[in-house]
């Protein structure tokens, strides 16, 4: 009978280590809506390049959109206006397409 108190013992106590553990790397998310970070969907081709150059600059740091305008071969606004016209990339870059991460 001891043996069984025990394990029900050191079972709840690692439930309440896991919870410590877990409750902070939870809320490290942030509270912030992720609606903010979207693509604009059937965006213009001026809201398209205003999004795309935040996104490089949020993700890859200041002069990444200039480092991957040189590396493309193609300006953020062209890249835009391709999005606003029919949605695709029309085989720039590494012909993935275009996504976000």
């Amino acid at each position: 009978m001891t043996t069984f108190t025990i394990g029900r013992w050191l079972l709840v106590a690692l439930a309440i280590v896991g919870l410590a553990f877990a409750a902070p790397v939870v809320s490290a998310h942030g509270e912030e809506s992720t609606v903010d970070d979207a693509p604009p969907y059937n965006g213009t081709a001026d809201e398209w390049a205003t999004w795309m150059d935040a996104q490089t600059t949020e993700h890859m740091g200041p002069g990444a959109t200039e480092w991957m305008e040189s590396h493309v071969g193609v300006t953020v606004e062209k890249m835009g206006q391709d999005m606003a016209d029919d949605g695709d990339m029309n085989g720039y870059g590494s012909g993935a397409g275009y996504g976000h991460c």
